[in-house]
């Protein structure tokens, strides 16, 4: 069983220009900084207690029990398409709530280290490049502009799409022709 990671979502202390403020949590993977807003984000755990499922898509890691439950855990940077993490002490498990239709589901997804919660007002959020990322321009809300860099923000509707990981589940487990 995963061991938690002291973590507690509070509610901000409402301001007057609340509506502008954003929060977002940040991390790296591969060296590059991505961002995943605060509401989404359940907890954070530390690597461990994973267990592969046979017959998943590449980017399925495995599932975990978090408290008796089956969580799903994705490996954020295969999703993207490139190499799967590599695990160290510091990676982490982010656990997210997803929506769809009537349901929510707990979803985990691998980082290889969470850095720090950040507000990024909604003037220092640029729209995204349609090109020159090394990930899907769909998967990217928005690029945030702190301290003179850019942390990419992601759309977790489009990256935990239901139907984007069946349609891939579905391709990965179909037979390839033989000649």
């Amino acid at each position: 069983m995963a061991e938690i990671v002291p973590y507690q979502q509070t509610a901000p202390a409402p301001t007057p220009d609340a509506a502008e403020q954003h929060q977002y949590l940040t991390f790296e993977l591969a060296g590059e900084p991505f961002a995943i807003g605060i509401l989404a984000i359940r907890e954070i755990i530390e690597f461990g207690g994973l267990t592969t499922v046979p017959m998943m898509p590449e980017f399925i890691r495995g599932v975990i029990n978090l408290r008796g439950s089956v969580v799903p855990v994705l490996d954020l940077a295969a999703r993207f398409g490139r190499p799967h993490s590599t695990i160290t002490r510091r990676s982490c498990i982010v656990i997210l709530e997803s929506h769809f239709e009537d349901n929510s589901q707990d979803i985990g997804v691998i980082v290889d280290t969470v850095q720090e919660v950040l507000e990024i007002p909604s003037a220092d959020i640029e729209p995204p490049p349609s090109f020159g990322t090394k990930i899907r321009p769909d998967f990217i809300q928005g690029m945030g502009k702190v301290d003179n860099r850019f942390v990419i923000i992601l759309n977790l509707a489009r990256i935990l799409s239901v139907d984007d990981m069946s349609a891939l589940a579905q391709a990965s487990a179909q037979p390839t022709a033989s000649t």
